[in-house]
């Protein structure tokens, strides 16, 4: 089954991927069509005048032939005709002529010694009557023109081409020279109209083959124009997605080849630069690193001191001068102010490393923010609305520093009382955090996580190490959530923490992917 459904996922993503590169707006697809418009441009311009050119030859050739002979007939036949023939005569001159080696039928037309208009057919095509020939026609075969030296005959020989029932046809008609009868001609063109349908279909046929070359030869032309440019593409979506040792395999000496040779040039300065920022980067974190750990040594011996001195100011004994309890004061807190700015800044160290790693358990969320408000003393100035029961399976001490600097910071900047509210959405668990202070100005809203932010220049030092809404953020994030912050409408400001009911999956994607990643290091991409 699974083979199956394999083979139809496997066409169905061909068939995809080959509509894709017929979409309407695809190169390919627009020099096939250019191709195939110009090529049948030209083979039906080219099968048009060939068409016409041998139409004329074949119909004026026949007409000529026809035209000629009956000519002669009427010269040789008709003219030897007494003036007034009777109908019998006529009769038997038409049959006379139309046996020629033309075979047409002919229609004679005279008058008999009584003045009456006597008709002599030769009685082939259904009998030709005087009313096929047209009236124009007609009318100027009896028309007696003047002779004068440049019409030396005051009749003509006249021809028309007609369509009768679908038949084509050619007629004519003069009148003998010097007196006598009037003749009339009927001729089918059908054997050459056949022929040029014959000669129609084959011109069609060529223009359909050269269509369908011009298709072949366009589909060939736009494979080798295109294929440089898809291995471009491919390679710039390979360095898009951070892989910045894709190069371009470099064959000829073209614009195509030159395009190719700047994309190497381009990506090589690309991951030089890059690196030499991830060097400076690496060096930057190292040093803050390497900063922290050597103040953690003087701060614990700092910090012990100021622990005694604290309790030297909290004795009733009064052990501390009163000129300078107010400096004690300050170094004790500016000392516990440092040390939170040194683990807050390790913190975020292992973040930027990404070395940063979840150690999940199920957590009981009400219990897990009662504890936290509970270790630092905030139970009279926090409101709580969870109910018991709500699980995930979360990393606690991450959840801990996330709740305690987003409830501290809501002490600090807005105000007590604080409320804290807990409701479960689909697979995720949102968490909300509002005060009621004056709420967070919109210009500050969007830079709120930003690391050591200050909404003024001239904004008095806090008392914080400025980190505390980023790592919060970066917690967040680690376990597959985030964190908004926005003003409540009945004023105050309120953050909002969605995280995952099990981050198991994203830990396990992120430990394949770094060890994918490990795997690859030091690999070259050729995108060919």
């Amino acid at each position: 089954m699974t083979d199956v459904q394999g083979g139809v996922r496997g066409w169905a993503a061909g068939r995809k991927g080959a509509l894709s590169r017929l979409r309407f707006t695809s190169l390919r697809l627009r020099l096939v069509v250019v191709f195939g418009l110009v090529a049948l441009t030209a083979a039906v311009s080219a099968s048009g005048i060939a068409y016409w050119l041998n139409r004329e030859a074949v119909l004026t050739r026949t007409q000529d032939a026809v035209l000629r002979d009956f000519q002669q007939e009427m010269q040789n036949r008709a003219s030897a005709l007494p003036v007034h023939p009777t109908q019998d005569e006529l009769q038997h001159t038409a049959g006379q002529m139309a046996s020629s080696s033309q075979r047409f039928s002919v229609l004679l037309v005279a008058q008999d010694a009584d003045g009456k208009t006597v008709y002599g057919n030769s009685g082939a095509l259904n009998g030709f009557s005087l009313e096929k020939v047209p009236k124009s026609l007609r009318a100027a075969v009896n028309n007696k023109q003047d002779v004068s030296a440049g019409n030396k005959s005051p009749y003509h020989l006249y021809w028309q081409r007609i369509v009768e029932h679908g038949t084509p046809y050619l007629v004519a008609g003069t009148q003998v020279i010097g007196g006598g009868p009037t003749g009339y001609m009927l001729k089918s063109l059908e054997p050459e109209a056949k022929d040029l349908n014959s000669l129609a279909w084959s011109l069609g046929i060529a223009t359909g083959l050269a269509l369908i070359g011009a298709a072949l030869l366009a589909q060939a032309a736009a494979t080798t124009v295109l294929k440089p440019v898809h291995r471009l593409g491919v390679a710039a979506r390979r360095l898009g997605e951070g892989k910045l040792d894709t190069r371009l395999r470099v064959s000829g000496t073209d614009e195509l080849a030159d395009l190719s040779r700047t994309f190497n040039n381009a990506a090589e300065a690309l991951e030089k630069r890059v690196a030499d920022m991830a060097a400076r980067d690496d060096a930057s974190r190292r040093f803050v690193a390497d900063m922290s750990h050597e103040l953690r040594t003087p701060l614990t011996a700092i910090t012990a001191v100021t622990e005694v001195l604290e309790e030297e100011l909290e004795s009733e004994s009064g052990g501390i001068d009163p000129m300078i309890e107010p400096a004690v004061r300050l170094v004790v807190s500016e000392t516990r102010r440092l040390n939170d700015l040194v683990e807050n800044l390790m913190e975020v160290t292992r973040f930027d490393a990404g070395t940063a790693r979840l150690v999940l358990d199920d957590v009981d969320i009400a219990d897990q923010i009662t504890a936290c408000i509970d270790a630092r003393a905030w139970l009279d100035a926090v409101d709580l609305d969870a109910e018991r029961g709500i699980h995930a399976r979360l990393d606690p001490r991450r959840l801990d520093v996330i709740l305690a600097n987003l409830i501290g910071n809501a002490l600090k900047h807005g105000g007590s009382p604080v409320r804290v509210s807990v409701r479960e959405a689909d697979d995720e668990i949102v968490i909300e955090v509002r005060d009621h202070g004056p709420g967070i100005p919109e210009d500050v809203l969007p830079h709120v996580f930003d690391r050591f932010y200050k909404a003024s220049a001239s904004r008095p030092r806090s008392e914080g190490s400025g980190l505390g809404l980023s790592i919060a953020l970066e917690n967040a994030h680690i376990h597959g959530g985030g964190i908004t912050a926005a003003n409540s409408p009945e004023g105050g400001a309120v953050f909002t923490l969605r995280l995952p009911r099990d981050a198991s999956e994203l830990a396990r994607e992120t430990e394949e992917k770094e060890k994918g990643d490990g795997k690859g290091n030091g690999s070259k991409g050729d995108a060919r």
